[in-house]
């Protein structure tokens, strides 16, 4: 009687997890992404949170929450700018070509005052990244929006997700959803990429301008 009760125990309890991990939709990522792709991607997000959090135990509503953006913001600096880029680099080594092309490409671009020609991380926006955010703008108009600013710019933009819209529009940014976290960790590794790929490069040419 008690390991039967105890088995109806436990396997409630199973249901309940189940459940409750099974409220975010795996559909976009599967329609639009392999399942090696849909790793990689997984690897992008552990990747994130272990740098956002400093390698922290902690749940990555807590580990943002928690960031001071405020204070980074202040001192000039987005907390994405705490990555390690070199550690970031080797990241792109450790996903396959197809995931890393279905988001980003490199392109051309002048820096100023020094007119240094150089590559920089683009996003790709008429590639299945893109896709995967239209298909969950259907039901989350947020993204939608995200969408549609990617796409009209090819690019990624600090205005387009800021941290403060983030904790505040809760329904449309769920720090519990892994897509959503997917959605960060791929904005602001991308705009840690645009700040230091080149850093050392433009100050070189514009000390020599100068």
């Amino acid at each position: 009687m008690k390991k039967t009760l105890l088995l109806t125990v436990s396997i409630l309890i199973l249901q309940i997890f189940f459940s409750c991990k099974s409220q975010y939709s795996t559909a976009e990522l599967n329609t639009n992404f392999t399942q090696t792709e849909i790793a990689d991607l997984k690897l992008i997000s552990e990747f994130f949170k272990d740098e956002m959090c400093l390698h922290m135990d902690s749940d990555f509503r807590t580990c943002y929450e928690r960031t001071p953006h405020e204070y980074l913001l202040a001192t000039g600096n987005g907390f994405w700018t705490n990555i390690d880029f070199e550690e970031q680099k080797e990241l792109y080594k450790r996903i396959s070509k197809s995931t890393f092309d279905a988001i980003w490409m490199f392109c051309e671009s002048t820096f100023y005052p020094s007119k240094t020609k150089a590559d920089e991380l683009c996003a790709v926006a008429n590639g299945r990244y893109q896709e995967y955010l239209t298909d969950l703008g259907k039901t989350n108009p947020r993204i939608a929006e995200y969408a549609e600013r990617i796409q009209a710019s090819g690019d990624f933009s600090g205005l387009d997700i800021q941290y403060w819209q983030v904790l505040k529009e809760k329904k449309s940014f769920d720090l519990d959803d892994p897509n959503i976290q997917l959605i960060l960790a791929i904005h602001y590794l991308s705009m840690n990429d645009q700040a230091k790929r080149n850093a050392e490069l433009i100050e070189k040419r514009t000390v020599k301008f100068e």
